[in-house]
């Protein structure tokens, strides 16, 4: 079995459904993932909307493929994608798929993928249709994603003010964390703890992903896991040594439910 480091991903982004500028952010998101070693695109080069992306495409290495729109109002992108994945589905030269787009009609493709065995992350807008996002392994919004092209302005001048620069970018795209995820995160506890009620904290978010294929603490402002656990007073946070290696492992539990007498 290969290791995330050693998994070949192919790569296929649907131009019409995702905006250029985000592109080299989730190139570096799919680098999580495994190593991209087919990268295509597809879209009707000849169109003016297409204009913005040549640059991009040079910059990371992405293949353009031409695809004509034979009908006004029909999007010839999506089957010529879907030939593809095949094609190299068949071709077992990779381990896993990414499909970028917010188009809900990749949904059978990804779940065709899934079926032979292929780890699929999907990336795409919000607006992004929920079968395609259950649909995939793991599915990241691309508005939450850190762009490296964005800069603060030059004249930002003191440090406070940088701060307040990365509060705003930490704050893009975010949501509040209500009572379907808090529901979500303490099944999932429940699901795996020990006759204490504590488990492993590694396991719980595993669990959770494979419950919802959408779900990244960043969509709700932080950077792991853990933090997000322990902003929440629904939950207790334990960490433990391991051995001698002085590796710190977090377990954590619902919090139990005092009893008045």
């Amino acid at each position: 079995m290969s290791t995330i480091d050693e998994r070949r991903l192919a790569v296929l982004i649907d131009a019409d459904n995702v905006p250029y500028k985000n592109i080299k952010g989730i190139m570096e998101e799919i680098a999580k993932h495994g190593t991209p070693t087919i990268k295509r695109i597809y879209a009707d080069w000849t169109a003016p909307t297409a204009a913005g992306w040549k640059s991009v495409l040079l910059e990371n290495a992405i293949t353009p493929i031409q695809q004509y729109g034979y009908t006004t109002g029909k999007n010839s992108t999506d089957s010529a994608m879907i030939i593809d994945a095949m094609d190299i589905l068949y071709s077992e030269k990779v381990e896993g798929f990414c499909i970028i787009s917010s188009d809900s009609d990749f949904t059978r493709l990804v779940t065709r993928l899934r079926e032979a065995g292929m780890k699929v992350f999907g990336f795409g807008e919000r607006k992004t249709p929920n079968p395609f996002i259950a649909a995939c392994d793991k599915f990241t919004y691309i508005e939450i994603i850190h762009n490296p092209d964005r800069k603060a302005s030059s004249d930002a001048g003191s440090e406070a003010k940088k701060e307040n620069v990365a509060v705003k970018e930490h704050k893009h795209g975010t949501l509040p964390v209500g009572d379907e995820i808090i529901g979500l995160i303490s099944a999932s506890i429940n699901d795996v703890d020990d006759e204490n009620g504590w488990a492993f904290l590694a396991v719980v978010g595993n669990l959770i992903l494979k419950k919802k294929p959408d779900f990244d603490p960043r969509n709700f402002g932080f950077a792991k896991l853990t933090p997000l656990i322990k902003s929440l007073k629904q939950f207790e946070i334990e960490e433990r040594e391991s051995g001698d290696s002085k590796i710190k492992h977090v377990y954590v539990r619902n919090q139990p439910i005092r009893r008045f007498e």
